[in-house]
């Protein structure tokens, strides 16, 4: 069987033009380059869109996201291979949100079920706060999936890890690494000024710069915290959204109510900007911040490096395999175990203040990480390469599969 021949389902529930997180950028840069080697059609949820049959989360509409989830699931398996006019050799889910339509139609299709470790729900207990009881639905999906599945992929040596700890039952073998990457055309230094100004940020000044969601998991409130701490002639930015529950949002609206209120120079973006937007805030930024608490792999550290920007983020999971110590950004160690512990919080939110006074101090040797940042990024992430490593772990599926 040859590349070309192979025809590919990747399941996803984010997909252009709605994307909120790093497993979405993920499958918008892998497909067109998977589409160079193999038939691939895609299936997402949520509005109709270009690229992609949509599935609605509708069961009913007033049920427990994971209930709904699981419907969009269900139209999944039903649909499967639509796009092609055949049953497809693979197909490929991506998150729990598609793992049991991967898992079903493996079964009812018999055709190979490859699942990319994104994260995992054992490592995400917050999770419950947002899903009440559909946590253990999400978990039961996601660990089903995962040990009948023919492979697995994991986006960084430290989530194979985590993937092995945590489903014990798994055959190592069937555990391949191919990590992220990054478009270094889309990413790239942006000398516009344009976004900076219309959200006002001045752009000859120093900032620390934050991109992601409101969410436990990506630290957002131990960087709130901490940025007391950072010189006051440094502008804090973040451009965060879409919080997991109420109750998050309004955690996180209060200690940034404090923080305007012990400093200058705040700025708050909590609409989702366009992605050219979001490259000249990175560009222009002297420092971006990165406080996950985990992070599998951590796409939009990439994004940052190629903009050429010095990072500071938590040495959590697939982060120390993407920013180099010392050379492209400062890392500073943070203990899971230790999360409810508030003498060693405090530490952690202290120190990473001092890790980012460091660069802001130093402006020269930030310029210096930045720039081996965008070569490290051009030299070891290309979505070209990743494509033809995920082709070769399908064929290892369907060896296994039979």
């Amino acid at each position: 069987m040859t590349a070309d021949q192979l025809g590919v389902s990747v399941l996803t529930r984010e997909y252009p033009p709605t994307i909120y997180g790093g497993a979405g950028v993920h499958v918008a840069q892998l497909v067109p380059q998977l589409r160079q080697l193999a038939e691939v059609e895609v299936h997402c949820m949520g509005e109709s869109r270009p690229g992609a049959l949509a599935h609605a989360e509708s069961f009913p509409a007033d049920a427990n996201a994971a209930l709904r989830v699981f419907g969009a699931d269900l139209s999944m398996v039903q649909s499967l291979g639509s796009q092609l006019g055949r049953v497809p050799d693979v197909v490929h889910s991506h998150t729990w949100y598609t793992n049991l339509a991967g898992h079903l139609s493996g079964l009812f299709h018999d055709t190979a079920h490859v699942v990319t470790a994104h994260s995992l729900e054992p490592h995400r207990p917050w999770k419950a706060e947002q899903l009440g009881g559909g946590y253990a639905l999400s978990s039961w999906a996601e660990r089903t999936a995962y040990e009948g599945a023919d492979a697995v992929i994991a986006v960084s040596d430290g989530m194979r890890e985590a993937v092995l700890s945590s489903y014990t039952d798994l055959d190592p073998a069937k555990v391949h690494v191919v990590r992220n990457g990054i478009d270094t055309e889309e990413f790239r230094p942006d000398p516009s000024t344009a976004a900076l100004t219309r959200i006002g940020v001045d752009p000859q000044r120093t900032s620390v710069v934050f991109v992601g969601r409101i969410t436990r998991q990506k630290g957002l409130i131990h960087l709130v915290r901490a940025a007391a701490r950072i010189h006051p002639d440094a502008q804090i930015v973040l451009l965060a959204g879409a919080p997991d529950t109420p109750e998050i949002a309004a955690e996180f609206e209060e200690a940034f109510a404090e923080l305007q209120r012990s400093r200058g120079g705040v700025v708050w973006v909590p609409q989702m900007l366009p992605r050219a937007e979001v490259r000249q805030m990175l560009t222009h930024a002297t420092v971006f911040a990165c406080p996950s608490v985990y992070e599998p792999l951590g796409i939009v550290n990439l994004e940052a490096m190629a903009c050429e920007t010095a990072v500071v983020a938590s040495a959590v999971g697939g982060i120390p395999e993407v920013v180099v110590d010392g050379q492209t950004g400062l890392l500073v160690p943070y203990d899971p175990d230790r999360a409810d512990d508030p003498l060693f919080i405090t530490d952690f939110e202290a120190t990473f203040a001092d890790r980012i006074n460091e660069l802001l101090a130093d402006p020269e040797r930030a310029h210096r990480f930045g720039v081996a940042g965008r070569q490290r990024c051009k030299a070891e992430f290309s979505w070209e390469s990743i494509a033809a490593q995920t082709v070769d772990v399908y064929r290892a599926a369907l060896q296994r599969h039979g």
